[in-house]
């Protein structure tokens, strides 16, 4: 498009975005100019629901006659379950749980929004098909924990409830370029977390939560690739507004999504989470250093070249900091501190 008509469609656009448009008339020409690719990125990662999972695939069938003698079998198996390990599995279900505040925010990012709620726009098809995938992971880990009987249920709820009241910010100031990459990077690091306690439920010949964890995972798996594509593709189009994108955002950190989460009753139950997750190797600063590893490998930003003056400095910057956050994750060691949860009925981790 020539500066003229991008200029127009940046004009015509901009009034039915919600929120104050930050896009450059090139980022917008990126944006839209991608819809024909995020409608093949979406045939190509979301599943037809006929030939998708549901929850109730892993949970006793309380239709069966032998319903009682099912349920007793899955909640003995799930008495080999450690604490942590289910401390870190009611985090990470919590984290799913606040679905709501993750959609709500896609649908914020300028250039994306969804604004009849049932639109054909190929960005609305994505937000709203990654959306109806992730809304099950946090159905069938509730449904888990409820029927294992060692959670205090009602504490669990009051810390989803409170995580989505309390909101999420991940700090993308509603600009897509930075909210692909903290979605290619949040993606990854939650396919990790899930592959870890599937691993940890093996250890414990918890088989069925090893395959929920790592059906879930799959998932995750599946999303990271399509943020990364789109990422890419963003590279390919704009290589210099990519690169700062991404510089920014690993200036500003990835935030967690469940930063926020609270159970009325625990100063800071998201950081004795972390510590937890931490301390048994279910996510780790080493995770975070190898996601960024892949992310400068998936989008080749060591070798870009004609970058402008700025977009030269991002490069230096991104590419220097898996060498610093390995020289951090070494240094860091938590100390084992016990920290009673709410959510195990104030037993000590």
């Amino acid at each position: 498009l020539n500066q003229t008509l991008c200029r127009v469609i940046f004009m015509t656009t901009q009034s039915i975005l919600d929120k104050p448009n930050t896009l450059s008339p090139l980022q917008l020409e990126v944006i839209l100019g991608m819809r024909g690719y995020v409608q093949e990125t979406v045939n190509q990662f979301l599943k037809p629901v006929s030939d998708s999972w549901q929850p109730s695939a892993y949970l006793p069938d309380f239709s069966l006659e032998r319903w009682q003698d099912d349920l007793n079998k899955f909640r003995t198996a799930s008495q080999s379950l450690p604490d942590d390990v289910l401390v870190a599995l009611i985090g990470d279900m919590i984290t799913e749980e606040a679905l709501p505040s993750y959609q709500t925010w896609i649908n914020g990012l300028n250039g994306l929004k969804d604004v009849s709620g049932d639109g054909e726009n190929p960005w609305a098809q994505w937000s709203r098909g990654w959306t109806a995938e992730e809304n099950r992971h946090g159905d069938l880990l509730n449904k888990y924990l409820y029927l294992t009987g060692r959670v205090d249920m009602n504490a669990v709820e009051v810390t989803i409830q409170n995580l989505i009241r309390n909101g999420f910010n991940p700090l993308t100031n509603n600009d897509p370029y930075q909210g692909f990459v903290y979605t290619s990077f949040q993606e990854c690091a939650t396919k990790i977390s899930h592959r870890n306690v599937a691993i940890l439920a093996a250890r414990c010949g918890e088989e069925r939560l090893q395959e929920i964890c790592g059906i879930i995972a799959g998932d995750e798996a599946r999303h990271e690739k399509a943020y990364q594509a789109f990422m890419k593709k963003i590279f390919e189009m704009d290589p210099s507004g990519a690169i700062i994108a991404f510089a920014k955002m690993m200036k500003t950190k990835i935030i967690m999504p469940a930063r926020l989460m609270s159970d009325n009753r625990t100063e800071n139950i998201f950081n004795a989470f972390a510590d937890v997750t931490q301390r048994i190797g279910v996510y780790t600063a080493r995770d975070y250093t190898s996601i960024i590893e892949l992310l400068l490998d998936v989008w080749n930003a060591r070798n870009m070249t004609g970058l402008s003056g700025e977009a030269a400095q991002a490069q230096e910057y991104v590419c220097g900091l898996p060498e610093r956050y390995t020289k951090l994750a070494e240094r860091r060691t938590p100390p084992p501190v016990q920290r009673k949860f709410s959510w195990i009925y104030d037993r000590s981790v």
